[in-house]
């Protein structure tokens, strides 16, 4: 018998889709390859670019399945998953032209809609991720700044599983992205980001115990390599991150968000029904390495070890 994902008659809700570009649109891409249905979160400042792209076609060609189909999205929710309930959004923010025109886009707000809309869901992807001193080294990041990457970037996926859990079914799935800064340094990747992966990290192990045995929910974490997505880009160092990995990761090639996608399909199907509390890391080897390969302080050295 030939093994194939197959996730039809699933739903699948993604939390954190603001464009066509990054890992989360080819994760929600490739869950409808497999035939499972679409939910999508979009931060709220993000709703109406994003809606109204989608509308104007925009998105058409990137939606396009393998049958040559658009990719069929259900529903989309505001989300801001920095705040858990209503009450916790400051005055500034429910006045803010960004969010006044939206309601219901708290963690809690969306769980209940979610399961008011469509009962249960089968797979949560957790793709979303901010820190405000992103550029800053963390020894000039502010405990403000700090904080908040903790709070956008890993308590947010500790609160929508906790919220969202209820209404999972049993078998069901959750999926985070990470990156490896949560275990190398990575000069620039900084604004307490790298401390928020590693707490990402951490969480999956003890949410997979939790989850698991509350719910009978798998949890999982993909190490992602780097992809020049618009949040990437924010950074400022994406191209050279990209070209240092082309240079020293096993696999010399760039990677595409596609096979990042394709491994998350793979971990919300019965394929690895036994596979919780894992990091699987897709970036063409890199996190395996212990030395830049094209550093000049190898340029002495004799081969085969430089190559």
């Amino acid at each position: 018998m030939m093994l194939k994902i197959d996730l039809k008659g699933k739903r699948a809700f993604i939390a954190g889709i603001g464009d066509d570009q990054g890992f989360g649109w080819a994760i929600a891409k490739a869950l409808a390859e497999a035939g499972a249905e679409i939910i999508i979160g979009t931060w709220t400042p993000l709703m109406k670019i994003f809606t109204t792209s989608l509308a104007n076609g925009k998105f058409d060609e990137s939606r396009r399945l393998s049958d040559g189909s658009l990719m069929q999205i259900s529903k989309i929710y505001p989300l801001d998953a920095a705040f858990d309930s209503p009450q916790q959004v400051p005055e500034e923010i429910r006045e803010n032209k960004r969010y006044k025109e939206y309601g219901g886009y708290t963690i809690a707000e969306v769980a209940q809609s979610i399961a008011a809309d469509f009962g249960s869901i089968d797979i949560f992807i957790h793709s979303l991720a901010n820190a405000p001193e992103v550029r800053k080294p963390l020894l000039d990041t502010s405990r403000e700044g700090y904080l908040s990457a903790l709070s956008s970037s890993s308590y947010s996926f500790i609160s929508l599983l906790a919220h969202l859990g209820p209404h999972m079914s049993k078998g069901g799935n959750a999926l985070s992205l990470t990156y490896m800064a949560s275990e190398r340094v990575i000069p620039g990747y900084g604004g307490g980001m790298s401390s928020a992966k590693a707490a990402l990290e951490s969480d999956t192990r003890t949410l997979a115990w939790e989850a698991g045995r509350r719910w009978g929910v798998r949890v999982n974490a993909i190490s992602a390599g780097a992809l020049r997505s618009r949040a990437a880009r924010a950074i400022g160092f994406i191209d050279a991150m990209i070209a240092y990995s082309a240079s020293n990761a096993p696999l010399q090639k760039e990677l595409d968000a596609s096979e990042v996608g394709n491994t998350a399909a793979f971990l919300c199907s019965d394929l690895a029904s036994g596979i919780t509390g894992t990091l699987v890391y897709v970036d063409n080897g890199i996190h395996a390495m212990g030395v830049a390969v094209d550093s000049p302080a190898l340029k002495q050295c004799e081969e085969p070890c430089c190559t």
